[in-house]
């Protein structure tokens, strides 16, 4: 175990933070992004289930006096990721000294050491934890509270079974257990390995009904942090989901209420996709996993098998519930791979065990002073470098965010496609959530009401707009009975005679608008009166206003939601372009159809067709 701060122990959160502060995104991102930092300035409720104890984190480093509130929290978020990797590093350090393994004549502690950092280290550049720390995620906040718990739960079993045992070590654990459920409920799938390792220690801890009782206490404590949200709810924070005042809106959120629950039907081949999402030759690669299961055979050689009983409980919790439960659509697998973060931190320990085995079997070919000497270290170095290099490589340009600006650009464009005054509907979490960011942390465009029709069917959401819904007809209706089309088509009927209403590209798309006609205003629709007669002509003006940050073809980074972003640029030039053919502007139409095609070049068939269709080769 660890006595005192050690060199690399520094080095193991060192090293991970300076790598992601030079990769960091500079701003607002994609998915949830917008919405996390928007409840994190205001300390409001993002969705289900709330993270107060991850917006209570993130909340000081607001204050820096370092550029726009996003990055600053996404600084807070790189923090948390390089404590994760230095939970790696503890937890490495505590499975190979725990009962004296390697403390054995002839190999230098410095390998212990080294072998823990170079866990650290690759686990860091994982693609997974890597993209998580460059903009505000919860799930590095919650692998560290993690890694801290199991290290305190292997402190216990091994003052226990020194005949010191020393309970507070599970009193903290219980505590930061309870306090972990307010930044991610993942949690709640580790404590089957923690109470595995307890019970095997000594089964007879079901019989002490006061420490038992003291356990709980402080896993109450801890889940008092979740307290924060009916009670900051009564101050109507800018950013309220659920407005969980009352106990039933609070459960409601607390529960993951709002949430879809149809289940599609499962056959073999969505069964592996979903499992699949666990992957880790995708995180670490082949030889990472090797490594792994060296790891878990080290372990095993030395008798000590709870250690790898704990993983395996992990994994199976997690397939059960995440996998099993949640049975996720085969296009929303992408949202259940974020949850396993932990358990990749946890095979990171695991790797770094398996990288020892390796180094104690080439040190054992040397005689006990030739494993001293330079050329020996020298040998080490390299191989415990060489597979963090590796992940490092293989991950940094796929992963360097610190030129992104897609999103806040995105969400900019949009909000400049509106006249004065608008009401501007949207459809989808990346179309929504960098324009709350934009409209209520940073102050553009508050002339505007932004509503995200998804919510519509919300009493809540209604209550979060007094003025524009008090009096409206969606307040006599029961929402819960109808779905968010018919709501949208209710409330753009109301607002159409007063106000310009707009709808984004997403709306456009998921929803019949029989009663309108559309004008085009960039990546943004107008509805007109379809009484008006000729589709009224693109407003070409509008892209002039746009910052086209990362429109090329060698763009570095895209991930799912970046790469539709582009897709509806692309697809809202050439749909400018087909109007302008259509009224013989040749030359304008041309140049727009092509935009589209440098834009998004896998669209480069449909553009062909398009300008084919109009004798344009």
């Amino acid at each position: 175990m660890i006595k005192r701060i050690e060199p690399f122990a520094i080095l193991s959160f060192v090293i991970p933070l300076s790598i992601y502060l030079a990769t960091l995104a500079p701003s607002v991102t994609f998915f949830d992004s917008g919405e996390f930092i928007t409840a994190i300035a205001c300390l409001g409720s993002p969705h289900s289930p709330g993270y107060p104890f991850f917006t209570n984190y993130a909340k000081p480093f607001t204050y820096l006096p370092l550029g726009n509130v996003a990055f600053k929290v996404n600084i807070a978020t790189a923090i948390s990721g390089a404590l994760a990797c230095f939970g790696v590093y503890l937890l490495t350090r505590q499975l190979l000294g725990e009962d004296g393994t390697t403390n054995r004549t002839g190999i230098p502690a410095l390998f212990e050491r080294l072998v823990a950092l170079a866990a650290a280290v690759t686990f860091a550049f994982t693609p997974r934890l890597w993209l998580q720390s460059n903009h505000d995620k919860p799930y590095p906040l919650i692998s560290f509270i993690v890694a801290i718990v199991f290290y305190l739960v292997f402190r216990w079993r091994a003052s226990s079974l020194a005949g010191e045992e020393r309970p507070a070590f599970v009193y903290l654990g219980a505590f930061l257990c309870g306090l972990a459920t307010g930044v991610h409920q993942t949690i709640i799938l580790m404590i089957p390995a923690y109470a595995l390792i307890i019970l095997v220690t000594d089964w007879r801890v079901i019989t002490r009904v006061k420490e038992i009782l003291l356990a709980l206490s402080f896993a109450i404590l801890g889940f008092a942090i979740n307290l924060h949200l009916p009670i900051r709810a009564t101050k109507n924070p800018l950013l309220n989901w659920a407005d969980p005042k009352t106990l039933d809106q609070f459960l409601w959120h607390f529960l993951r209420k709002g949430y879809p629950v149809e289940k599609p039907n499962r056959d073999l081949k969505l069964l592996w996709q979903q499992m699949n999402a666990f992957n880790v030759p995708h995180e670490f690669t082949w030889v990472g996993l090797a490594l792994m299961f060296l790891g878990v055979a080290f372990l095993l050689s030395r008798k000590r098998w709870i250690e790898s009983a704990s993983y395996l409980a992990v994994l199976v919790a997690f397939q059960l519930v995440i996998v099993g439960y949640f049975n996720a659509q085969p296009d929303l697998i992408f949202l259940t791979e974020e949850f396993f973060t932990p358990l990749y931190l946890l095979s990171a320990v695991f790797i770094g065990l398996g990288l020892w085995y390796v180094i104690a079997l080439i040190i054992d070919m040397f005689p006990p002073v030739s494993a001293r000497s330079l050329q020996a270290r020298l040998l080490a170095f390299v191989l415990l470098s060489a597979l963090p290099t590796c992940v490092f490589a293989i991950n940094y340009v796929e992963n360097d965010q610190h030129e992104n600006y897609v999103a806040f650009d995105y969400a900019t464009n949009t909000l400049r496609s509106a006249p004065q005054g608008s009401v501007l509907y949207t459809w989808g979490d990346s179309g929504a959530f960098p324009l709350w960011y934009l409209q209520g942390v940073e102050r553009m465009r508050e002339d505007l009401d932004l509503l995200h029709t998804p919510h519509l069917v919300f009493k809540w959401y209604l209550d979060g707009f007094p003025e524009l819904f008090r009096h409206s007809l969606l307040r006599n209706i029961p929402l819960e009975s109808q779905s968010p089309e018919n709501v949208l088509l209710l409330s753009v009927a109301e607002q159409f005679p007063r106000r310009p209403v707009l709808i984004d590209f997403s709306t456009r798309y998921s929803v019949p608008f029989d009663s309108y006609r559309f004008l085009q205003r960039g990546i943004a629709y107008q509805l007109v009166a379809a009484s008006q007669g000729a589709l009224p002509l693109p407003d070409m003006m509008t892209w002039r206003l746009y910052n086209n940050r990362g429109f090329t073809t060698d763009m570095f980074f895209r991930d799912l939601d970046t790469q539709k972003a582009f897709l509806i640029y692309a697809n809202g030039h050439l749909e400018a372009g087909e109007s302008l053919l259509r009224l013989g502007r040749k030359g304008e139409g041309v140049a727009e159809v092509r935009m589209a095609e440098q834009i998004a070049p896998e669209m480069s068939y449909q553009v062909m067709q398009t300008l084919n269709s109009y004798g344009i080769r």
